[in-house]
């Protein structure tokens, strides 16, 4: 994270804000995940039990049956292992993020918790233009000055903080299975994702595959996995490139 200068205001200086990078690191999960997910799966196909169940299902066995299912497209027993990330960006990225429903949310609230000094994300396009970016700078800080004002004034916390925009810094915790993170990845991870949400997908993408690579080896947007794209005309042509790509090395295009 970046800080930036600001200009003291009257009485005490005025925090130093804080320009906070969007991250995503994984911070829990079931544990052995990818044999969680085999061991279900055995259980539908089979009288065994617990015991049973059980026997020779080593990490081999295990991948070998969660390939399976993935042709298969039998995906229930996935749902049997979860992820908890740990994520920080604005609030932009807080709205995208809870449209994806089949999760657990627990989110840092401006209600109870004041900010000691501004916090928030700068997106590369106001970036890349200096005078964007001083403007977007000094938007921020007017905000957070009122919202400071405010809150001296007595206003609630839950009321103050309505003065600030999207691009306010948030954290949250949230825990998703592997069937919900497969759909999660199939969106966000496509180049027509908004920058911030695409960003923290390929982090949770990245962690995930560390501790279960079978389990999301083929987790990601249409172009990669299926060849093809279902934006039609607002398709970026990436899965053309793809498919050229494979082409010339020689292989199957992806799907």
């Amino acid at each position: 994270m970046t800080e930036l200068e600001c200009p003291p205001g009257p009485g005490n200086p005025a925090p130093e804000p804080v320009e906070i990078r969007p991250t995503a690191r994984l911070v829990n999960h079931t544990p052995e995940p990818e044999v969680t997910v085999a061991r279900a799966a055995r259980l539908c196909y089979s009288p065994a039990d617990l015991e049973d169940l059980n026997r020779d299902l080593d990490l081999h066995a295990a991948r070998r049956l969660v390939t399976r299912l993935r042709e298969m497209g039998h995906l229930s027993p996935f749902e049997h292992a979860s992820f908890q990330f740990y994520i920080e960006g604005s609030r932009a990225l807080l709205a995208q993020l809870t449209r994806h429903r089949i999760a657990s949310y627990s989110v840092q609230s401006l209600r109870y918790v004041t900010p000691e000094r501004p916090e928030y994300v700068v997106p590369p396009a106001v970036r890349r233009d200096p005078q964007s970016a001083a403007l977007y700078h000094k938007r921020m800080l007017e905000a957070f000055g009122a919202y400071r004002e405010l809150l001296d004034r007595g206003v609630p916390g839950e009321d103050a903080r309505m003065v600030l925009g999207q691009g306010v810094a948030t954290r949250l915790l949230c825990t998703f299975n592997a069937r919900s993170l497969h759909n999660f990845f199939a969106l966000r991870c496509c180049r027509r994702a908004q920058w911030e949400i695409r960003q923290v997908a390929y982090q949770m993408r990245r962690e995930v595959r560390k501790v279960a690579p079978v389990l999301f080896e083929t987790a990601g947007p249409a172009c990669e996995v299926e060849g093809h794209c279902g934006e039609g005309e607002f398709s970026c042509g990436r899965y053309r490139l793809l498919r050229r790509r494979a082409g010339r090395a020689g292989g199957s295009p992806p799907g």
